[in-house]
């Protein structure tokens, strides 16, 4: 059963941690480099790759005893917000090579590519696999998920530049931290609840 509240918290919370991410960047760099549509085709494939995966490790947790699982989640999203809040900027920035001709496949195949090695064992990724333990609704996580990595990823590729000229890359890394020490209280507090 779809559940809005559980899209939109997995959209919120996912959004928010891959929007000072590198593929935000990719994508604008390869965006002004190729036609966007083709470029983002192949992201957002690479995108539905990782959020299955990690909404498959998320449900076999759920398998767990509820209170193991809570501990768990709750641990992880308070390593996440370390991350994000200890995470350093990106001066060595990632070199894309492009491909040597823009056709649909060569395009794509290069964004698909950047997209599944870079983001693999990422942060959201493992959000997305805590949040499917969380609430134990695949679908609804799965879909909020997919729709926040594609909507940064088209952020990126039409203009992250632009974004990031009004809202500090700072600012959004902390509300995304803050977001998920939030949601570390709420599992852990379920956890050691009576």
């Amino acid at each position: 059963m779809l559940s809005l509240t559980i899209m939109a918290i997995t959209f919120g919370v996912v959004f928010l941690a891959e929007l000072p991410d590198k593929t935000a960047l990719a994508g604008l760099m390869l965006g002004t480099r190729y036609r966007a549509s083709y470029v983002f085709a192949g992201v957002a494939a690479a995108f539905v790759v990782h959020v299955v995966l990690a909404v498959a490790a998320g449900s076999v947790l759920t398998l767990l005893p509820h209170r193991l699982v809570q501990a768990l989640v709750g641990v992880l999203f308070l390593a996440g917000a370390a991350m994000l809040l200890l995470k350093k900027g990106d001066e060595d920035e990632e070199r894309i090579k492009a491909p040597a001709d823009q056709s649909f496949w060569r395009v794509s195949g290069a964004g698909f590519m950047l997209i599944l090695v870079a983001e693999f064992g990422d942060l959201t990724q493992i959000m997305t696999a805590n949040l499917a333990a969380r609430y134990d609704n695949p679908l609804s996580v799965g879909i909020g998920a997919v729709l926040a990595l594609w909507a940064v990823a088209g952020i990126g590729i039409l203009g992250g530049r632009t974004l990031m000229k009004y809202v500090p890359l700072r600012l959004i890394t902390r509300v995304a931290a803050c977001l998920m020490l939030a949601l570390a209280g709420f599992s852990l507090y379920e956890a050691l609840a009576p």
